[in-house]
């Protein structure tokens, strides 16, 4: 039984688990919105929301606390001066799990992990890509039916070019039948 046991395992090891929280949690105040799997976004919120809170005490003893989790100074210190500040008013809750419906790959469940405050950045870059693929898929299709036309054209020609070997040799085999009847008269 797994009494006392909270949170998520996430097939991973109690390490690799909190290495990969750390990397989701430094991608998140980079990007202020990403892309990941529903359970991994839910897991990761507690970390985040952790750190915005230590973010927002601002001393010493707080950013040293976030510096264990997230050792790149200069990230540290926009968590510090730039997004924490955004909160000063607002009591937990700095985060957003958007869900997305499925991946086509595995049917994962996916989510919009973002930062409340900076929404659409991750919603803009999904429809771009959604954009970019219907124009590939279209273009794709365009090509495709031009090279259906040029195929088309292609047999058309050689279909008129064999019709007219065909007349010639008629022609020329009557030609050569009128020849021997002449000779023979």
């Amino acid at each position: 039984m797994r009494h006392l046991k909270a949170g998520r395992k996430l097939g991973r090891t109690h390490s690799h688990k909190k290495a990969m929280l750390a990397n989701m949690a430094k991608a998140l105040f980079i990007h202020k919105s990403i892309i990941t799997t529903t359970p991994k976004a839910k897991e990761a919120r507690s970390t985040v929301e952790r750190l915005i809170t230590f973010a927002k005490k601002g001393d010493l003893a707080s950013r040293r606390q976030v510096l264990r989790t997230i050792p790149d100074k200069e990230l540290v210190r926009e968590l510090f001066e730039e997004i924490a500040p955004k909160y000063s008013e607002r009591d937990g809750g700095y985060t957003r799990v958007i869900k997305i419906g499925h991946r086509l790959g595995d049917g994962a469940k996916m989510a919009i992990f973002e930062l409340v405050g900076y929404e659409g950045v991750q919603a803009a870059k999904i429809e771009k890509q959604r954009q970019k693929r219907k124009e590939k898929a279209e273009k794709k299709k365009k090509e495709q039916e031009e090279e259906e036309a040029a195929e088309q054209q292609e047999l058309e020609e050689k279909a008129a070019a064999e019709e007219k070997e065909e007349k010639k040799e008629k022609k020329e085999k009557k030609a050569k039948k009128e020849k021997k009847t002449k000779e023979k008269k």
